[in-house]
């Protein structure tokens, strides 16, 4: 205490009278290095007040142990990815006929072009109809050849897929002829799992731990993920997709906890990028993969195969010692801080770890109404989250209306992803997380409103225009849908970042969650209203939730440069200590 006091007194009587006389001739009356070193003098006083920040800094930043914690995140993110956005490539479009193989009794040589011209009846156009076909007749194969069949039926028999190139769910389960509306299931079903997901792994992972939580996880991306390579019916299908999608959002919300305990300052910010970049690269990956398998099961085999190495996560994944510390398990908390500090190579000193207190801190769901400044913050961030889910599968529905090639509707945004989750790392260490979330949303706000004023009905631009400009309209049109579906993205991260910061740690997975529900619930407001809606209205509610959205962000307060809380009631001294401690060296800095 009395060497950072020191510190302190040091830099206001060398550094402050230097940089302000410096400045007075130039006409201002603060400094750009005044600043600066209020900001240190203001995260020295708040790390000084963590005492678990102290620790963190006896076992090392950012040494080898959270240098390997925040690795072992990559392959869970690139399966996570993967299993998320697999029902986009396991639809491929087949044209079906009827299965009229009841003619080969009468002539088992009849090729399959014969066949059907046989049994199947035209269109007024000459191309075969795809649900209908000839009743079978007791007569012989030249009497049909030669007086023909009249009477037609539905399919019979199920159908077949003469065209077909690849195997997908559409002829593996006949997802035609008034059953297409099925395609649409499994992604209703995959966000109603992400919904209730949220609930459930938030509350487990703050009951639990997030070590369970993270296994927990883990193992269910094994079983329903790998798992769904051999289910035989496409109910069983949706039940796996339905399991495979909690264990996706479980053990984002587990991880981003753990990684937010353990690490510190700007290296907690850095490390959830990463986690998120690497999703991205589990999009890009997926749509790789997909684009050279003939066989929709071998598409979840192959994602899921790198799933068991996870297994080994038993042995080498940390507790949260924040948890620990919470739940009064003070000699598990000093266990792991112990081993982390030996792979650190660094030595905790023994006062430190006698620090750690010893009171079980409680809480529940109940207290983010009872608490009003919780209240708050999780109506805002809720509200946040809701309109970035909502316009980002506005957004993708409308690059879906558009013809665009699916495996270029994938691999275009996510590559771009990285790069644009990657500038949010400087942004939060130049203007902070809430000017972050802010300037995000805002850039999501400017590509609706260019989408919502440009030209719409694409079949009249070409009436009325050329079709070399109809084609670049619609060439815009991609790319600004890309750059908004990237701008939220980025935004989404920010979210994530900011919201583990403010949550207290007894409560920060359930916040998690509950933020993940919101998001959940706006994609599938978008999913089941935007198809049903006039094509301009659907980017006029965008352009309006984005915007609420970037009003209510302000709201939020800053957490760059402070320390995590672990209780309801450590948050809010905190920030009393710290707002106090700012105001204090501002005025002695005037004088």
């Amino acid at each position: 205490m009395a060497r950072e006091e020191n510190f302190k007194e040091e830099l206001r009587s060398q550094d402050a009278p230097r940089n302000l006389n410096r400045h007075e001739a130039a006409g201002y009356p603060y400094s750009q290095s005044l600043k600066m070193l209020l900001r240190r003098l203001k995260v020295v006083t708040t790390k000084q007040d963590d005492k678990f920040a102290n620790l963190l800094v006896a076992v090392g930043e950012f040494g080898t142990f959270q240098r390997r914690l925040v690795a072992l995140t990559f392959i869970p993110s690139i399966l996570s990815a993967f299993f998320m956005f697999a029902d986009h490539f396991v639809f491929t479009a087949q044209k079906p006929y009827c299965n009229t193989s009841w003619i080969l009794a009468v002539g088992p040589n009849l090729s399959e072009a014969e066949q059907m011209n046989l049994t199947i009846p035209r269109a007024p156009n000459g191309s075969f109809l795809t649900c209908l076909m000839y009743l079978p007749v007791p007569r012989n194969l030249d009497s049909i050849i030669h007086f023909g069949l009249n009477d037609t039926d539905t399919c019979r028999n199920g159908w077949i897929y003469p065209d077909a190139k690849k195997r997908s769910l559409i002829n593996e389960f006949d997802l035609v002829c008034g059953m297409e509306r099925k395609k649409d299931t499994p992604q209703i079903v995959f966000i109603a799992g992400l919904l209730i997901g949220s609930l459930v792994f938030g509350l487990i992972t703050d009951k639990m731990g997030r070590y369970p939580a993270i296994l927990l996880s883990l193992l269910g991306l094994i079983i329903f993920g790998f798992g769904t390579a051999f289910v035989n019916s496409f109910h069983l299908y949706l039940f796996f997709r339905f399991a495979v999608s909690q264990s996706v959002v479980g053990y984002s919300i587990s991880s981003i906890s753990l990684a937010t305990e353990w690490l510190m300052d700007e290296h907690r910010a850095h490390a959830i990028i990463l986690e998120h970049c690497f999703f991205a690269v589990g999009t890009v990956l997926l749509t790789g993969i997909a684009y050279s398998l003939p066989h929709w099961r071998l598409l979840f085999l192959v994602g899921g195969v790198p799933a068991f190495p996870l297994i080994s996560y038993i042995w080498i994944l940390p507790e949260s010692p924040r948890w620990l510390m919470m739940k009064g398990k003070v000699k598990e908390a000093k266990q792991v801080l112990c081993y982390a500090a030996s792979v650190n190579k660094k030595t905790i000193p023994a006062d430190l770890l006698d620090q750690l207190p010893r009171k079980v801190t409680k809480a529940s769901v109940l207290d983010f109404c009872k608490n009003r400044q919780l209240c708050k913050m999780m109506l805002v961030m809720g509200c946040v989250s809701f309109t970035i889910s909502y316009t980002y599968f506005a957004l993708t529905l409308r690059m879906t209306a558009l013809d665009v090639s699916l495996y270029f509707s994938h691999v275009f945004p996510g590559i771009m992803e990285v790069p644009a989750r990657l500038c949010c790392r400087f942004l939060l260490q130049k203007i902070g997380r809430k000017w972050s979330l802010a300037v995000a949303l805002l850039q999501a706000v400017i590509w609706c409103l260019v989408l919502l004023f440009l030209p719409e009905g694409e079949d009249s631009l070409r009436l009325r225009q050329p079709r070399c400009l109809a084609a670049g309209l619609k060439s815009v049109k991609v790319l600004v849908l890309t750059l908004g579906e990237v701008s939220l993205a980025a935004t989404a991260t920010v979210l994530f970042i900011h919201t583990a910061e403010l949550l207290p740690t007894v409560l920060r997975a359930t916040g998690l969650g509950l933020v993940s529900l919101a998001s959940a619930a706006g994609a599938i407001l978008s999913l089941t209203t935007i198809r049903q809606t006039l094509s301009l209205l659907p980017i006029f509610f965008c352009c309006v939730s984005a915007i609420a959205g970037f009003s209510v962000s302000f709201l939020l307060p800053e957490t760059q440069d402070q320390c995590l809380s672990d209780s309801l009631d450590h948050s809010s001294q905190m920030g009393n200590k710290v707002g106090d401690m700012t105001t204090e060296d501002t005025s002695s800095d005037d004088m």
